[in-house]
């Protein structure tokens, strides 16, 4: 796994947790990583990956050496420490339907306006058993409005690191597979209709299921 790449500038308390967890994911999770030059360099893009633990969101935040901007439910707003570590890493208060939270689209505008990446995972919720599940319209809407660049991403095996069922084994090897870039056109073609949302969501997911696990070299 080779991780030769230049990170962006980053807000000084995001910098420290994207550094601590990327050592975390090296000593207790490492798996294999591939595609990592399809990272845009620059300018927004949307991070779509499949979603299985609470671990998907600061793995793939740990690989990615640009400021991301996250998603968490507003039950999580709580007075104290936990409020202030979500706002000062920039994480987006969303009801549970995401789609219809006008003030988190709001600011999903401007984080992207902002040239920050978004990560978002088409599948709305995490799947019990690692297994795809369909994709709802959620991110379908925020592709289809913002109109910028969406990167595919798998990540494989984070249900048996840390899954719905069960609690954290360390050890367990997580690895992730980042896509080639959708530009718009290939995720909302002209003409889609009155689903439009919804079909931009499964094309986005149908990249998704199409990445492969990376595997380790053979020596």
């Amino acid at each position: 796994m080779t991780r030769r790449y230049n990170h962006v500038a980053m807000e000084f308390l995001y910098g420290i947790f994207h550094y601590l967890a990327l050592t975390i994911y090296d000593i207790c999770f490492r798996g294999e990583v591939a595609g990592l030059e399809n990272i845009p360099k620059q300018g927004a893009f949307i991070v779509a990956c499949n979603h299985a633990s609470h671990l998907d969101p600061p793995i793939i935040g740990s690989l990615v050496p640009r400021q991301m901007a996250f998603f968490a439910r507003k039950t999580l707003w709580k007075p104290g420490i936990a409020s202030w570590w979500l706002d000062g890493v920039g994480t987006i208060p969303v009801d549970r339907d995401g789609g219809s939270d006008v003030t988190a689209i709001r600011r999903v505008l401007q984080t992207l306006q902002s040239g920050k990446a978004l990560i978002l995972f088409p599948e709305g919720t995490r799947s019990p058993d690692g297994r795809l599940q369909p994709a709802k319209p959620g991110v379908g809407l925020i592709a289809c409005k913002t109109q910028v660049p969406v990167l595919p991403v798998r990540i494989f095996n984070s249900h048996e690191a840390f899954g719905r069922k069960g609690g954290m084994r360390l050890g367990t090897r997580v690895s992730i597979t980042f896509g080639p870039i959708l530009p718009p056109r290939a995720y909302d073609p002209p003409g889609a209709g009155r689903d439009r949302y919804q079909k931009t969501s499964e094309r986005i997911m149908a990249a998704i299921s199409q990445l492969s696990e990376a595997r380790p070299p053979v020596i």
